[in-house]
């Protein structure tokens, strides 16, 4: 059988994918830990050759790729079908290509889902999500899905934050609302479950987003989609008031987990991707 490579389309080079690209070195573990026939590459595609990128996929018989900002909606016009989620995110960022069909799938939402499965099942819950770009859309896509009761999106562009909270009213079962990102914004109390889908924290572990840290209450899960560093100052300040946390390193190994499966038809061993992660990131290992 010949070898099946995968498209990551990012915007940025990279010469050295383990060290550079931990999405690489993660899947890339997998597929040597469960000797698969198989490479993950980076692509550097650029807006003006999507289209051509795509095309000379489906040309190599590639069984699928990922892509990332800016082509996640782009790609949507280069589809034949969308899945569930997908279609109501409006964005995808994994495509799988069979007998010439591309099909695309948004893995961000679930593999948040997937990780949080660990702690509590989001049926019946109300969740707080602070920010409201692509991460968090397609966490609250997917959380709505579940069956989550209630959704509060926060985030200081009220259009965006209001767009989500509609988004959820209109085409799931959940309820959802908006609420404007005030300084120290205090979590409302009913809140089960508080998500940071923002990108504070990311590089920089003294970086808080703006909330009242004493708003986090005990027996809340706080989690944050920040995989690096895996214990951000929001984790940190949760946990000294008897929070369950959750880091972002499960999403996104995860993610990958989940991409696999949908090219190959395979779960591999999350345990190996989060191991090769915490590598990466300087994280000891339990």
């Amino acid at each position: 059988m010949s070898s099946q490579t995968f498209l990551a389309a990012l915007t940025g080079s990279f010469s050295t994918p383990c060290a550079d690209n931990p999405t690489v070195a993660m899947i890339e573990a997998a597929y040597r830990h469960h000797d698969m026939n198989a490479r993950y590459i980076n692509c550097d595609v650029k807006a003006d050759g999507l289209a051509d990128a795509i095309r000379g996929a489906v040309a190599m018989g590639w069984a699928g790729f990922n892509c990332s900002i800016p082509h996640k909606i782009a790609v949507l016009a280069h589809l034949d079908t969308l899945a569930e989620s997908a279609a109501i995110i409006g964005a995808v960022n994994c495509v799988v290509i069979r007998d010439g069909k591309l099909t695309g799938e948004n893995t961000d939402g679930k593999g948040f889902l997937d990780s949080l499965s660990g702690v509590t099942d989001p049926k019946g819950k109300d969740f707080c999500l602070l920010g409201a770009g692509g991460a968090a859309r397609a966490i609250a896509v997917e959380l709505a899905l579940a069956g989550a009761r209630r959704l509060t999106i926060v985030n200081r562009d009220a259009a965006r934050g209001r767009d989500i909270a509609a988004l959820i009213n209109d085409r799931t079962a959940a309820e959802a609302m908006f609420l404007p990102w005030t300084e120290r914004f205090a979590i409302p109390r009913d809140v089960d479950v508080l998500i940071n889908a923002t990108s504070v924290g990311l590089g920089d572990a003294q970086a808080m987003p703006d909330i009242d840290p004493d708003s986090l209450r005990h027996g809340m899960i706080v989690a944050d989609v920040i995989p690096n560093p895996p214990r951000t100052a929001l984790l940190r300040a949760a946990e000294a008031r008897g929070c369950t946390t959750l880091d972002g390193l499960g999403m996104l190994v995860n993610q990958g987990v989940i991409s696999v499966r949908l090219w190959f038809g395979q779960d591999v061993d999350a345990t190996i991707m989060a191991r090769q992660l915490q590598d990466i990131f300087g994280v000891a290992r339990a």
